[in-house]
């Protein structure tokens, strides 16, 4: 086999970690950090384009972030709410798609409303895609498409010898998006936190201490920039 091609990466992900540690470090509460770390996506979105990244996908709330106090969750929820309110129209403008994925049942009525909302204004655009992992667990939504397969089953709308890797996929949250080439975690925590399990099967991983307040433009370029030079197999063997 011949040597195979090095790809840039269309699709990147992003698990954004180290806002609470950003703010004690500085002696503030943790949901400085949360505000601070909101300013970073503006910038990673807008510089997407410049390193050909089409699809970027952002981890801001985990099924598992419930355990956090009560305070903070509902800060977040508020940042959630007040960042869907103040960006909605730059993203229009910039030509930005926005995409929730995620259990909604948790949250509240009118955060789900400004969700569906945004969802909606950028349906048009296709400059960058932009997905937002919202109450967002890989094995919850991996079970959640189990369920709903199961019923198609059951209503006889599929065979069980219908089901492969492929028809699973088309009931996960991201059937209308590629795979991730690339995951990028901030802070130095060397784990996928239930990130996308299912669609980062063959994912390259980027680990960097930096924390994601202190994340910049330049940094996601560097990280882009190497991954040209990775050797994706997907099992081949290189010959």
């Amino acid at each position: 086999m011949t040597k195979m091609e090095k790809i840039e990466p269309n699709h990147v992900a992003i698990i954004m970690d180290g806002n609470g540690r950003w703010a004690q470090q500085r002696g503030k509460p943790r949901l400085f950090g949360h505000h601070a770390g909101v300013k970073r996506v503006r910038e990673i979105v807008e510089c997407c384009p410049d390193y050909g990244v089409k699809y970027l996908t952002i981890f801001a709330f985990s099924t598992e972030n419930w355990k956090r106090t009560q305070a903070e969750v509902a800060g977040l929820m508020r940042l959630f709410r007040r960042y869907i309110e103040r960006e909605a129209r730059a993203l229009l403008e910039d030509g930005v798609r926005v995409r929730f994925i995620g259990d909604r049942i948790k949250l509240d009525e009118k955060l789900v409303a400004l969700m569906d909302n945004l969802e909606l204004l950028t349906a048009g655009n296709d400059k960058v895609h932009l997905t937002i992992a919202l109450n967002y667990g890989g094995r919850d939504e991996v079970t959640r498409a189990a369920k709903r397969l199961a019923y198609e089953v059951e209503q006889g709308r599929l065979s069980h010898n219908d089901v492969d890797a492929e028809t699973l996929s088309g009931f996960l949250d991201t059937h209308v998006l590629p795979d991730p080439d690339l995951v990028i975690r901030t802070s130095g925590e060397a784990r996928i936190s239930n990130f996308l399990l299912w669609q980062s099967a063959y994912a390259e991983y980027e680990f960097t201490p930096i924390l994601w307040p202190d994340f910049c433009a330049d940094d996601f370029g560097e990280i882009v920039s190497s991954y040209g030079s990775r050797e994706r197999r997907f099992g081949a063997v290189i010959a």
